[in-house]
């Protein structure tokens, strides 16, 4: 049983002109047409893995670190912040 969910998209009047005449011309209706575009769109992002930048904590406000302070370890982190 297919099961779909109806919804509203606010497109740009141009798009959604490119896309009304292409769908037509292809003899699609807007729907299917807007569909297969987002199952490609959904297709390509999920075989190219998304490359992160790497975190870095940095310390804000004023005088910086307490000496042997390391954010990158939690566990002394958690020690200097219980008083150990």
């Amino acid at each position: 049983m297919l099961i779909c969910m109806r919804t509203t998209l606010l497109l740009p009047d141009d798009l959604y002109r490119a896309v009304k005449t292409t769908a037509a011309e292809s003899g699609e209706t807007m729907t299917s047409f807007v569909e297969d575009a987002l199952r490609e769109a959904l297709r390509r992002r999920a075989t190219v893995p998304a490359e992160r930048a790497p975190f870095v904590l940095r310390p804000v406000g004023e005088g910086g670190l307490l000496p042997g302070v390391d954010l990158q370890d939690s566990s002394a982190l958690l020690d200097v912040m219980e008083g150990r």
